[in-house]
Order: C-alpha cells, then sequence, then structure tokens
C-alpha cells in the first residue's frame, strides 16, 4: 500500500464524529496508539472496532481465556501490532511466559483448558464458523460453555476488523510496545 494514502490523525485533525473517540483512546493509554490513528479515517471502521472489542472484554470467558481468543488471530493473520500489544496485556495480567511463548510461536499450550480455547479460536477461523461436532465437543468437554463458543466467535469476529486493518494501514508499532515486538515467529498453527 503507498504510504501517502492513509493519514495517522490525531484529535484535531481526525473526522469530527470520531474525535471524542480519539479522545478517550489517548486518555486511556496516555498516547494516540498508531492503529487508533490510522483507522481514525473511518469512524465507523473505528468505533466498530472498539464496539465489538469493548463487547468481547465482557464475555464470560476470564482474562487468558480472551487473550488466547486474541492471540491465536493476531498471530494466525500476521498482525504484527496485535501481537505486540496483547503480549503487553498478557504480562499485565501476569501470564507463565511459557504460556506467552506458546501463543506467540503459534504451538500448543500447556494447559488444556486454554488449550482447547486456542484450538476452538483456529477451527472457527478455519471453518468460517462451521466448526465441526468433534471440535465443538473438545472445547465443551473442556469446560468451557456453549456461551463461551459464542463468545469466541466475537473474539474472531472483532480481532480480525483490528488485524486486518492493521495490515492494510500497514500500522507501525509505537514505542511503548517495542519490548513486545513480534517478528512473526516461525512456529505452526495447529
Amino acid at each position: 500500500m503507498p504510504s501517502d494514502v492513509f493519514v495517522a490523525h490525531t484529535a484535531e485533525s481526525a473526522p469530527p464524529d470520531i474525535r471524542p473517540t480519539v479522545e478517550a483512546v489517548t486518555r486511556k493509554f496516555g498516547y494516540l496508539p498508531a492503529p487508533v490513528a490510522l483507522m481514525a479515517e473511518s469512524p465507523q471502521l473505528l468505533k466498530g472496532f472498539l464496539a465489538a472489542s469493548a463487547s468481547f472484554e465482557q464475555a464470560d470467558l476470564g482474562p487468558l481465556e480472551r487473550e488466547v481468543v486474541i492471540l491465536t488471530v493476531a498471530t494466525r493473520n500476521r498482525c504484527h501490532v496485535c501481537v505486540a500489544m496483547h503480549t503487553a496485556t498478557l504480562a499485565g495480567l501476569g501470564a507463565p511466559p511459557e504460556l506467552v511463548e506458546a501463543l506467540r510461536a503459534r504451538t500448543p499450550l500447556a494447559d488444556t483448558r486454554l488449550e482447547a480455547v486456542r484450538l476452538f479460536t483456529l477451527a472457527v477461523m478455519d471453518g468460517r464458523g462451521a466448526v465441526d461436532e468433534k471440535e465443538t465437543r473438545a472445547f465443551l468437554d473442556a469446560g468451557h460453555t456453549a456461551r463461551n463458543a459464542l463468545e469466541v466467535v466475537l473474539g474472531v469476529g472483532a480481532y480480525t476488523i483490528s488485524t486486518f486493518a492493521n495490515r492494510l494501514l500497514d500500522a507501525p508499532l509505537d514505542p511503548p510496545m517495542n519490548a513486545f515486538a513480534w517478528d512473526g515467529g516461525d512456529g505452526g498453527d495447529a
């Protein structure tokens, strides 16, 4: 994508109907993340992603389970910005380093309940929602619910918006995320 197509907005340059949102995100992070500055060109896209993400945060899935969904989507879609941001989130949650490493490498997780979330997320993505009964049963047998299965779909949807937009925009990594940079690794997708 030519670098002159998309503009990184500020609160002042963003379309008027998205300025309050841009200002709120800036207050939350202490800076305006580059992906938000770039997505601000389309208020509908930015508002849609933020609303879907906020809804996903209210899911019955726990914080680690939600981050497993997000990192599975982000690594599968190769969004270095999302991987870095959500690696930082996992660090803030005190996630075990081996969990973070496995998610970033796209390898099986030692925790069977979290691995069931990862595998179900991949099944949702691979089947474009058409998950076979065996994969659904494995997810449920790991202690998850039908509600959780639908919440995974919500997470996949929200973070597909983000990962696709960030890749289209060639969103750069913000300096506060440099410690969590991801080069794409060479792990598998199974």
